[in-house]
Formats: C-alpha cells, sequence, structure tokens
C-alpha cells in the first residue's frame, strides 16, 4: 500500500539522529528551535521520485538528510539539463521558498534518499524572527551564486576530464553540503547523470584523477585527498 503512496504522503516526523544532520538547527536561539523541529517533517524517498517539480507552488525549504537529488529542468525539445547535484547536508531552493514562487527546475532522488522539509510559512518566520537563520540563509544564497556561475563555466569546457573534476569539487563545498566530509558517496553511473557523460568516460577522468592524487576511489564512493586541486583541476587533454 506504502508503494502507491506520494513522498508527501510518507512524510512523517525526524528521528533524534535525522535532526542532529540538519546544520541550522544549532544556529538558532532555544524558542526558534523548539518552534522549527515541532514544524520540521522528512520523507523517505526512492530513487526516481520528485522532491519539487516545474511549475509547482513552494511548500517546502527541502534539505538532505541522507542520498543524493538531482537539480534539472527539461527543454523545449524534450532535453534534459542537470545543473547540480544536491548531496547529504544540502539545503535548496531558498530563493524560490523567499520569493513564493512556482518551481524553475525539477528535484528528483537518483537513489533512496531521506530528505527534510521545513513549512514555507516557518521558513518565513524563522527569517523574520533569528538571526541566526538569516545568515545561514544569505551564506547558503552567496554559496549557490558562486556554484552556478562555476556551472556555467563547466557547460563550457570540451575536457571531460575537467568537467569531472569541477563537478566533483562542487559536490564537496563545505559550506552547501556538511554533511558530506571528505567521503561522497556516490556510484559512478550517478556520477554521470549529475555530469552529463558516460559511465565509460567518467571511469576513465576518475582513474585521471586518482592517478594524479587527486581523489581515492573507495567501495560506495570518492575519497578528496586534494581539494584545492581538484576545483583548479588543471589537467591535460
Amino acid at each position: 500500500m506504502s508503494q502507491d503512496l506520494s513522498l508527501h504522503q510518507r512524510r512523517r516526523l525526524p528521528t533524534e539522529e535525522e535532526l542532529q544532520g540538519i546544520p541550522w538547527l544549532g544556529l538558532l536561539q532555544p524558542s526558534e528551535r523548539e518552534r522549527a523541529m515541532a514544524a520540521l517533517l522528512v520523507g523517505d524517498a526512492r530513487a526516481g521520485d520528485y522532491v519539487c517539480r516545474l511549475g509547482r507552488p513552494v511548500t517546502y525549504w527541502f534539505g538532505v538528510v541522507e542520498g543524493l537529488l538531482k537539480m534539472s529542468s527539461d527543454n523545449a525539445q524534450g532535453q534534459t539539463m542537470t545543473f547540480t547535484g544536491v548531496p547529504p547536508g544540502g539545503w535548496f531552493g531558498e530563493g524560490t521558498a523567499l520569493k513564493r514562487e512556482p518551481y524553475r527546475y525539477n528535484i528528483q532522488a537518483l537513489r533512496r534518499s531521506t530528505v527534510a522539509g521545513l513549512p514555507i510559512d516557518t521558513f518565513h518566520w524563522l527569517l523574520d524572527h533569528s538571526i541566526g537563520f538569516n545568515r545561514f540563509v544569505m551564506n547558503q544564497l552567496n554559496e549557490r551564486l558562486g556554484q552556478f556561475i562555476a556551472a556555467r563555466e563547466i557547460d563550457r569546457m570540451n575536457n571531460p576530464d575537467v568537467r569531472v573534476a569541477r563537478s566533483l569539487a562542487s559536490l564537496f563545498n563545505p559550506v552547501l553540503y556538511p554533511g558530506v566530509g571528505e567521503v561522497l558517496r556516490i556510484t559512478q553511473q550517478e556520477l554521470a547523470y549529475l555530469v552529463g557523460l558516460s559511465r565509460q568516460r567518467v571511469n576513465e577522468a576518475l582513474s585521471a584523477l586518482e592517478s594524479q592524487g587527486t581523489i581515492r576511489v573507495e567501495y560506495g564512493g570518492l575519497r578528496v585527498l586534494d581539494l584545492a586541486s581538484l576545483r583548479s583541476s588543471v589537467i591535460p587533454s
């Protein structure tokens, strides 16, 4: 029966462990934190589930507790453009939530993921009452701007190795995705979806990065050994 329920219908209260994985809760004053925790809900998304859909009204501000999501949009020709991935610790859509406008993109789970949602009215209440929350959101917006400027640059790159390196570096952003740490749990196929390359080509790029000592491929994920090199990604053609 639960297989027939939408992600929204499967929402539930967060566990104590899940609450500890929400980075901005610790920035709130006790009364603010109490109000936020009372409003927070989580949903267990299956691979392929949509968290947000293009044109739908905003009802929550979302974050990833566990798993991996992708942000994308479809053009008039039916082609999908992927903007970025959203790993653990990442909260997204604050611009849409601020303006209370319909979504201009899709957010979809690439694997089983736990997604937290803060109701839009509580989001605005915290903006009106919490200095700590305002600082967190401002930092998010600032980092997001830099992320999308970098994404535009990546789109113009013809070197697949550089595309993979820069895309990986964006997923290790400690401000936007504090839950990642040094190891990103991602498969080569999932990374291929995010970068827009074949799995085979992504594998070749990862091998080049590993030989440089920039990353180490581990079981079920990737460990970054030199984030600065990954961001500069000066890989020869």
